[in-house]
């Protein structure tokens, strides 16, 4: 990770650096390349007059350019350590967001704080120790420390909340610290990790086996805790709100389970709908949205993406709002107006795709609802779980401290959906021959990478807007990876080639262009995007985009650009919680060791009325979806509902 500054003749070096990795807010690339035409080449030189000197800088801008430099002078520190120590000087912004203004003299006192930013290794951590304190040692108090947060960060990537003890301490003794148990210690201490007792045995005379002490940053470990306390609360609180008869008034069309799962809604204070696609799920929402509002009951609709609030407004003819704007998401802060000083003042809340409710949002969520609520989560447990840390839907199911309803009958088999079919075999473990003479699963067989990304674009251009009708745009390709010729870039590159042609007026996006959000940008007006929203644009001039997205239309501009990617082709992971009418799933064989069943079944489910299937993996898929389950994830949140569970019923 070292620096590779543009070189300037006789200039600063990291003045260089500062202004090639783009960290002086208003400087284009294309101007900074200019400053050394004006003789400014170090930070002394910078003066609005030089700065009027420039091509295309007139007075005001040349103002405003002058006090942006100053106002970035705490970066600029940071750019200065980064580049002694050999390390990319673009570290500098996440640097100065994540230790504020001073990050400069907290770096200095304690050079391992970098590891609190993503992407950092230990090495980086390690040399720029090495270039700020004299005599750097690898027995450094502060190291250890920040390899316990560093071990449980990482864990978290694949959605671990906590981690035992040992796998820490192994962690540890694997970079050099010879004493582990002290830099535990010290972590705890510091304030971001928590230390947890071990479970005590159901032989209550015997004492705690110390070998499952387990640890977790504060913040999930918190999380979970808030998420157990929230539901016993809740579970405690509900009164009934309607007479379990009033289900009669809807239970035209329900089964036995879907009128159970109406009648838990009215009486538990948190309840579980569960089943995979075509059991009637949204049927039994519908149901439970019709009874309240014939009652006058005050109900809020939320899901973790804005397609499938959409999707559950259209089916229930309720308004419905993603998950972060019915908590009114702050920014890219991460926090909630809605809290336990502001709660939401609905009486019912209902969150589908709730599989994809990762631990942080869950306890923001049930920290929004008062005393009274009921909350309702629907989601199918079969699906991959939340890209952040946690397992709260499965956790949830496997506690037994809210009564779930699963729903199995599969209605739209009755009717013949081969998607539904093929879903069905796979959630069981089972690849089931495609019978589908009306088209509608179609295996497109390919020998490698390149074939399948031929098929894919010859599909989505072709093949489907001719026999079926469904337009190009209503079209989306899912694959499980990014690289490789079946990848999301290079298959979104052909996309645009075929679909939408054009040069990328801003920011390499054109009119016409379909792009997905890779983070939260609520802030926007007039209403923001969050992360995997996907959208077309319609507006690109003056360094801005307008994009209608499913929830409605945004103009982005600024670092806002920096989280957009084409979205013709996207991931499993992105494209959860949305459904298209047309979906390819294409699996080229770089994808063999990433699959699993909950990966192909998450793929398969997002198609409505078609889907087809570019198979390149060979035998890998079969054995994918009959042995490989998605790996566990460690968390205490399953333990903690449980013991909740026993106090309530004590």
């Amino acid at each position: 990770m070292t620096a590779a500054p543009v070189p300037v003749p006789g200039g600063d070096p990291v003045f260089a650096a500062f202004c090639a990795a783009g960290l002086w807010p208003g400087l284009g690339r294309r101007t900074a390349a200019e400053l050394p035409g004006v003789n400014i080449t170090a930070p002394d030189d910078v003066t609005a007059d030089r700065l009027l000197k420039l091509p295309r800088v007139g007075r005001q801008r040349a103002e405003r350019l002058f006090s942006s430099f100053l106002a970035a002078q705490p970066t600029y520190e940071v750019v200065e350590l980064l580049v002694a120590a050999g390390l990319q000087a673009k570290l500098a912004a996440g640097v100065a967001d994540t230790l504020g203004p001073d990050a400069a003299r907290r770096l200095r006192d304690d050079p391992w704080a970098l590891l609190s930013l993503p992407g950092v290794s230990l090495g980086d951590a390690d040399r720029l120790a090495i270039a700020v304190l004299k005599g750097a040692d690898r027995q450094d108090g502060r190291r250890g420390r920040a390899i316990v947060g560093l071990t449980l960060r990482t864990a978290t990537r694949d959605g671990h909340t906590v981690l035992p003890a040992d796998l820490v301490v192994a962690a540890l003794q694997a970079e050099g610290i010879t004493d582990p148990a002290s830099a535990v210690v010290a972590a705890v201490e510091s304030g971001e990790v928590l230390e947890h007792e071990p479970p005590e045995r159901e032989d209550s005379d015997a004492e705690p086996d110390p070998a499952l002490r387990a640890l977790s940053l504060a913040r999930y470990g918190m999380a979970e805790e808030a998420v157990a306390e929230n539901i016993a609360r809740l579970a405690a609180a509900a009164g009934r709100i309607a007479d379990p008869a009033s289900v009669r008034a809807v239970a035209k069309g329900l089964d036995d389970a879907q009128k159970r799962a109406v009648a838990q809604v009215l009486g538990a204070g948190v309840s579980l709908l569960t089943g995979g696609p075509g059991t009637g799920k949204s049927r039994t929402v519908a149901a439970v949205v019709k009874l309240l509002r014939t009652k006058g009951t005050e109900v809020a609709l939320a899901a973790p993406t804005g397609r499938a609030a959409k999707r559950l407004e259209e089916l229930t003819d309720h308004p419905a709002v993603t998950v972060h704007r019915l908590l009114g998401a702050q920014g890219m802060t991460g926090g909630f107006a809605r809290n336990e000083e502001w709660p939401l003042d609905a009486d019912v809340v209902v969150v589908d795709e709730a599989s994809m409710l990762d631990v942080e949002l869950t306890a923001a969520l049930l920290e929004a609802c008062p005393d009274g609520t009921h909350l309702l989560l629907v989601g199918d447990p079969a699906q991959l779980p939340s890209i952040g840390p946690g397992h709260v839907l499965g956790d949830l199911i496997d506690s037994g401290a809210v009564p779930v309803t699963e729903l199995t009958t599969l209605y739209r088999q009755a009717e013949g959906g081969a998607i539904a079919r093929l879903a069905t075999g796979v959630r069981g473990g089972e690849l089931p021959p495609v019978d589908s003479p009306d088209r509608e699963v179609v295996i497109v067989p390919a020998t490698g990478s390149a074939e399948a990304a031929r098929r894919v674009v010859q599909l989505v251009t072709d093949s489907i807007p001719r026999a079926l009708g469904i337009d190009p745009g209503a079209v989306q390709v899912v694959t499980p990876v990014h690289r490789g010729p079946a990848g999301t870039i290079e298959l979104n590159k052909a996309l645009k080639a075929a679909l939408n042609p054009g040069e990328g007026t801003v920011f390499g996006f054109d009119v016409g262009d379909r792009v997905v959000a890779t983070a939260n940008h609520l802030d926007l007006e007039p209403i923001g995007f969050a992360n995997g929203e996907v959208g077309t644009v319609t507006k690109a001039g003056d360094g801005s985009l307008g994009i209608d997205f499913s929830s409605g239309p945004v103009t982005v501009t600024g670092t806002a650009l920096s989280d957009l990617r084409h979205g013709w082709a996207i991931t499993v992971h992105r494209a959860q919680g949305s459904e298209w009418p047309g979906v390819v799933v294409v699996l080229p064989p770089e994808a063999g060791g990433m699959l699993s069943r909950p990966l192909v079944y998450t793929a398969l489910t997002r198609a409505q009325r078609h889907l087809s299937i570019v198979h390149a993996t060979g035998s890998a898929l079969v054995r994918a979806v009959r042995e490989v389950d998605v790996r566990p994830r460690r968390t205490r949140l399953a333990a903690l509902l449980a013991e909740y569970a026993a106090d309530l019923a004590d």
